[in-house]
């Protein structure tokens, strides 16, 4: 269990830098607040790949499994971004 939760954070703030790659500019919250939203995303990405059935049991890194989930938790994780640079940016 507790190992489950140490790869998905881990996971995440993969997908929190990525996604951060993916867009670049100011963010209201700074590295944290990106690092937790990648996080956030890779959750909801990773439960989301596995609910549609398209990503099985991810046994190794690089597998078909792990990248989908990969993809799956970096989108989650843009999108998590913009939503919240459209929220934190409005009260700015």
């Amino acid at each position: 269990m507790i190992y489950s939760l140490i790869s998905w954070v881990v996971f995440g703030l993969i997908a929190g830098v990525i996604a951060k790659l993916l867009m670049p500019g100011k963010d209201p919250g700074g590295c944290v607040i990106t690092s937790l939203l990648g996080i956030a995303g890779a959750v909801v990405g990773g439960f989301l790949a596995h609910l549609l059935g398209i990503a099985g049991e991810t046994g190794r890194f690089g597998d078909r499994g792990f990248l989908i989930r990969m993809v799956f938790a970096i989108v989650g994780a843009v999108i998590l971004l913009a939503v919240y640079r459209m929220i934190a940016g409005k009260r700015a």
